[in-house]
């Protein structure tokens, strides 16, 4: 046994202990928590005979009998050097929501706003290469969640997250984003400003792996129970079959959260993860209002909320669109994309007419141009 190093006058606090404790090596989340709840944080690094009283490999017992409190001090100073914080387990802000699942990090490497931690969360997630009608709906239901003072939380990916992060952010709401590197690191770097944009905004940025730790294959699944653990449910926009947001969706089950999944097009290979989803139980939702029905902590206040903010939404939109709303114009026009040529025959109206009104419905928000000819928006 190596001979016992004592910990700086700095290291009295909970912090240091809980990095020594995630630093020992081969034992699960699970049994370490075990550890302090049979022994004490700080004791399990005092006595000698504890280490002899539990199961433990000699590499597990010289980590807990000489943690490398230098080590461990220099990354408390680079983490404060960013202007991050660490989160703990044992700390009183540490998110109640995932406390809950079997394998809580330890660590949570912060940067932002650390209150959002335990503000009612809805995690959006779905495909990297997100159809543009795909980031359309996954924008609607994330600024209307946020309008409902619900924090939408996500993995900082390209597609669905970063539709909702930037949806979110437009009007001023609260989102946090989870991601699978270190804090100082940003992945993909083309997310190089939405990362600070979020912190600025008084959102959150958080992480269970130190500075400097590059993305990694195996990290992505780790993030995920994260942002599904801190959430009260998963909502799925766009997802094929074998994808890493379904692995997102099969934690939530696990962790005892609610799954809900936006159908699409039948022709949409993007859309099949989310109708398997609905076969094996998951909630079909089609507006926020179905959400909400489900979140039963906090639907009586925020779902009447948000149904008269629709009813008011609605009934302005009936008087200012009624007309355009049965125009058989934008009825010839899917929610997937259709050529003009398409929408020429649909109509029977002449090409010329159908380009300006096109334009008058793209101008009202109600359809969109894409490559290869036009989109209808929700509400169109």
């Amino acid at each position: 046994m190596p001979k016992q190093t004592i910990a700086p006058a700095n290291a009295k606090d909970d912090v240091h202990f809980w990095l020594a404790l995630h630093r020992i090596p081969r034992l699960s989340i699970r049994d370490k928590l075990k550890l302090v709840d049979a022994f004490g944080l700080h004791q399990l690094f005092s006595f000698e005979k504890q280490h002899r009283d539990i199961s433990l490999t000699a590499s597990q017992k010289a980590a807990f009998y000489a943690p490398d409190w230098e080590a461990i001090n220099t990354l408390v100073l680079r983490i404060k050097a960013l202007g991050a914080q660490i989160i703990c387990y044992g700390d009183e802000r540490y998110p109640k929501q995932l406390r809950e699942i079997v394998d809580p990090p330890l660590i949570l490497y912060c940067l932002g706003n650390t209150e959002l931690l335990n503000k009612p969360q809805i995690a959006i997630v779905g495909s990297r290469s997100a159809t543009v009608g795909g980031r359309e709906v996954a924008r609607s239901f994330a600024s209307q969640l946020a309008e409902q003072e619900i924090t939408v939380t996500s993995g900082l990916a390209l597609g669905i997250d970063t539709a909702s992060h930037q949806s979110v952010l437009k009007i001023n709401g609260n989102t946090i984003g989870v991601i699978a590197q270190g804090i100082d690191l940003v992945y993909p770097k083309r997310n190089k400003g939405l990362y600070q944009e979020i912190v600025d905004a008084g959102g959150l940025i958080i992480t269970e792996f130190a500075p400097g730790v590059s993305p990694r294959a195996g990290h992505f699944p780790k993030r995920n129970r994260i942002i599904s653990g801190l959430s009260l449910g998963v909502l799925v926009i766009e997802a094929e079959i074998k994808s890493g947001t379904l692995v997102t969706a099969r934690l939530a089950l696990e962790q005892n959260r609610e799954v809900f999944a936006v159908p699409g097009s039948i022709n949409n290979p993007m859309a099949s993860g989310c109708h398997w989803l609905i076969k094996q139980g998951a909630k079909l939702v089609e507006n926020v209002a179905d959400i909400l029905s489900e979140l039963n902590n906090y639907s009586d206040n925020i779902g009447l909320n948000y149904k008269r903010e629709k009813k008011k939404a609605l009934d302005t939109k009936k008087s200012g669109d009624s007309h355009l709303l049965i125009d058989p114009l934008l009825a010839s026009v899917d929610y997937e994309t259709t050529p003009v040529d398409k929408v020429v025959s649909r109509s029977k109206l002449p090409i010329e007419e159908v380009l300006t009104r096109l334009t008058v419905l793209e101008l009202r928000g109600l359809v969109t141009a894409v490559p290869g000819g036009y989109l209808k928006l929700n509400g169109g």
